[in-house]
């Protein structure tokens, strides 16, 4: 079955746990945390001390953090301490270092994810299926939520999912960006392993309902 993870961007800072609990209650499986540093994306979110006190509050919960920031490994450890299970980066970030982000990341003990954006090709990841725990591809240009999903997606997910199976290796796919209701399934008949959900989920009037869609095959 597919896992669903719900985006925290989309939630309510002012009932954070609340609504955090609400999702977990409607059968999210999965908290997705994105980090943000107004550097290699336009935006800023929040950081660790934020995840240490929500892992404090819910701390079964498993903790996918995605970090859109220009120096990953830099800030792995603190992430880790927080209370994150796995850290995903972008390749984009760091293109000449990726293998030292990524013993960086598995020095802190949890598990190791690598981001594209849409521009890049997915061939980029190839030589890393097997090496790491999850591919995320994002599906719209990461920063913001509440864009709209790119319809080039599912085939780029095919691919990945394509060369997986010809490695004979187990490395997750996870996609991010726009999932709701009419996009999850394409990505789940294109061959995806985890959802991202952000606005879809924390502001549906049953979230229960999209986690049933989400959660179909």
């Amino acid at each position: 079955m597919t896992k669903v993870a719900a985006s925290i961007l989309s939630a309510d800072f002012a009932n954070l746990h609340k609504d955090c609990t609400r999702l977990l209650e409607a059968g999210a499986d999965v908290m997705h945390f994105d980090v943000m540093d107004g550097h290699f994306v336009p935006n800023i979110s929040y950081g660790a001390p934020v995840l240490t006190c929500l892992h404090a509050a819910l701390p079964d919960v498993f903790y996918d953090v995605h970090l859109m920031i220009s120096d990953p490994a830099r800030y792995a450890a603190d992430f880790a301490k927080a209370g994150a299970d796995l850290i995903t980066f972008h390749l984009e970030a760091v293109p000449d270092t990726v293998e030292e982000v990524i013993a960086a990341i598995r020095a802190t003990g949890c598990q190791v994810g690598i981001s594209i954006r849409p521009g890049t090709p997915v061939e980029a990841v190839f030589p890393y299926l097997g090496v790491v725990d999850l591919i995320l591809v994002m599906s719209v240009e990461p920063g913001f939520g509440g864009q709209k999903f790119l319809p080039t997606t599912p085939t780029r997910i095919a691919a990945i999912r394509a060369e997986r199976t010809r490695l004979g290796c187990n490395t997750l796919i996870e996609v991010d960006g726009g999932i709701n209701t009419v996009t999850g399934p394409q990505c789940i008949e294109a061959g995806v392993d985890w959802l991202v959900a952000g606005n879809s989920l924390f502001r549906a009037e049953d979230p229960a309902a999209v986690v049933r869609v989400l959660h179909s095959k």
